[in-house]
């Protein structure tokens, strides 16, 4: 059985996690399933589709995941190949870290990814702090 990878993926546009999630419930809708198109097909599907997640840098911190369903061939407008992610629709809020700027996806493994935020009965310390709270403190690299 192939090892378990992730991939991390800059989200240009939304300022926030509630942002990115709007839009992805409006593109879910509208065109069903979820997915996010990119140019280049990964090399190591087998692995992202073995539990594998896209995790999310939103202005220049790495702070939610989604677990990737399926990865399949996708032409574009002009024909030009490309490469649809299918993600399942729960944006999972993780430990956030500081990302700089990249251009396309990178892969990351399984041992250097962020854990997930506990939420409901069992959140305990920032996890319980507003998100935009949390946010601008780790920001300032106070969390």
């Amino acid at each position: 059985m192939p090892a378990v990878l992730h991939l991390i993926k800059l989200s240009v546009g939304p300022r926030d996690l509630a942002a990115l999630r709007a839009i992805q419930q409006q593109r879910a809708s509208s065109d069903p399933p979820l997915r996010h198109v990119t140019r280049m097909m990964p090399k190591r599907a087998e692995e992202l589709l073995n539990g594998g997640s896209i995790f999310w840098v939103i202005a220049g911190l790495l702070c939610a995941r989604q677990q990737l369903l399926d990865i399949q061939s996708q032409p574009g407008a002009d024909g030009t190949p490309r490469c649809a992610l299918i993600l399942h629709p729960t944006l999972v809020p993780v430990e956030a870290r500081r990302m700089k700027p990249f251009q396309g996806w990178r892969y990351l493994p399984v041992d250097d990814a962020p854990a997930d935020l506990r939420g409901g009965a069992e959140a305990t310390g920032a996890e319980l702090m507003p998100e935009a709270m949390r946010r601008e403190l780790q920001l300032l690299c106070l969390l």
